[in-house]
């Protein structure tokens, strides 16, 4: 363990030495899109508490004619983008396969990721750009983009589909700013996160080490957690191109996080892939999390000796799970190592108006098939759109 940890710790380090500046020599959300003839707007929001987010919308679409205009919002996952819902392409992206089926589809950015670097009071340089784990995300950047939304469209009411932690801040969001349920026609739960004592990747590894973790970063000035980098972005392409002999490599380094599914990874988008992930993250969201798995509730950060007077108490409160009366529906799958079957079941049993909870028919599949799956369309997308249609 203390071996895991050490590589952490390099790891962080390095990609905090060769963070780059504006991302330009990687193809854009906005990029992507327009390549394969689709169009999109580009937007800006700037929430409560001064950060500014983008959005990019999918206006219009070569393969459908038929709009039905209803909204939905994409929330990705720790480390990620908005390029997740359309890095697969046309008949196999979520955010594509909506938009032909006459969907009007937003694509969320949230604090800290390529997209999202702005703040009116700080810089990415300072400190006080990263203190914020997913708890802000969830009662600041959600309403702001919703409500954004909302202006642009004149629409009340929109679907959300969130992934990994774009479910936890759902969650959030239901419990600490209930008014919003009533903006949300239904919320899609891919791979949700809440409750991780039953976390089974690698990873949990590092959740007894949290405090020294936390104390060493906040020592050392290591505020972003695995930001973009160039060397990534070369890792990709030298390590997992195809014929290269370490390609499987970088497979099985995707597997060993999130579960063993070689059979559903196209691997000749692993380099695509490590292009735009990781995207930036907050050192204090992955303490954040790694706090859950030592837990075992799904509660408020944890200051530790100044939780009294950042709660008034000793111990950080619980969300109230049972605010989160929009309608939600669960999708998990039996091989995903960070979302386990006991921990959804337990969610669902919390939430105030979950809707049903499904469990992917491929035994094989993890956390990760669920944006770059070969058969993620039939499996999951398939049956999501389906149920929109009841809402």
């Amino acid at each position: 363990m203390n071996i895991l940890r050490d590589i952490f710790f390099m790891l962080l380090m390095f990609g905090q030495a060769e963070a780059k500046e504006d991302g330009a020599e990687i193809p854009t959300t906005e990029d992507l899109i327009a390549w394969h003839g689709y169009s999109v707007e580009k937007h800006e929001v700037t929430t409560s508490d001064n950060y500014v987010l983008t959005l990019f919308r999918i206006t219009d679409t070569p393969n459908c004619r038929d709009l039905r205009k209803e909204s939905v919002i994409l929330a990705h996952g720790i480390l990620c983008t908005s390029t997740d819902w359309v890095i697969t392409g046309p008949e196999n992206a979520l955010g594509y396969l909506l938009a032909d089926n006459g969907y009007d589809v937003w694509l969320m950015n949230f604090r800290g990721n390529r997209y999202a670097r702005k703040n009116v009071d700080f810089t990415p340089e300072e400190e006080g750009f990263w203190n914020f784990s997913w708890n802000e995300m969830g009662k600041y950047d959600l309403p702001a983009e919703i409500d954004y939304v909302i202006s642009q469209t004149g629409e009340p009411h929109m679907f959300y589909i969130g992934h990994s932690m774009g479910t936890t801040m759902f969650y959030v969001m239901g419990s600490l700013r209930p008014e919003y349920n009533a903006k949300i026609r239904a919320h899609f739960s891919l791979a949700p996160v809440g409750f991780m004592d039953g976390v089974r990747s690698p990873m949990r590894l590092l959740a007894p080490f949290v405090t020294e973790i936390k104390w060493i970063s906040k020592f050392m000035g290591i505020n972003e957690f695995f930001p973009s980098t160039d060397l990534y972005g070369f890792l990709g392409n030298a390590l997992c191109e195809d014929e290269a002999i370490t390609q499987s490599l970088c497979s099985d380094i995707i597997f060993l996080i999130c579960g063993f599914d070689s059979k559903e990874l196209n691997e000749t988008m692993i380099p695509v892939i490590m292009g735009h992930t990781p995207a930036g993250a907050s050192t204090k969201q992955v303490l954040h999390y790694a706090q859950e798995i030592n837990s075992g509730k799904f509660r408020q950060y944890d200051y530790g000796l100044k939780n009294f007077f950042v709660y008034h108490r000793f111990t950080p409160p619980d969300y109230d799970l049972s605010l989160v009366t929009a309608p939600v529906y669960l999708y998990y799958s039996g091989n995903d190592w960070l979302s386990g079957k006991d921990n959804v079941i337990q969610l669902y049993e919390q939430l105030g108006n979950a809707k049903g909870r499904f469990l992917v028919t491929d035994k094989d599949f993890n956390h990760l098939d669920y944006l770059w799956a070969i058969d993620a369309k039939e499996l999951v997308y398939d049956k999501i759109m389906s149920l929109m249609k009841r809402h």
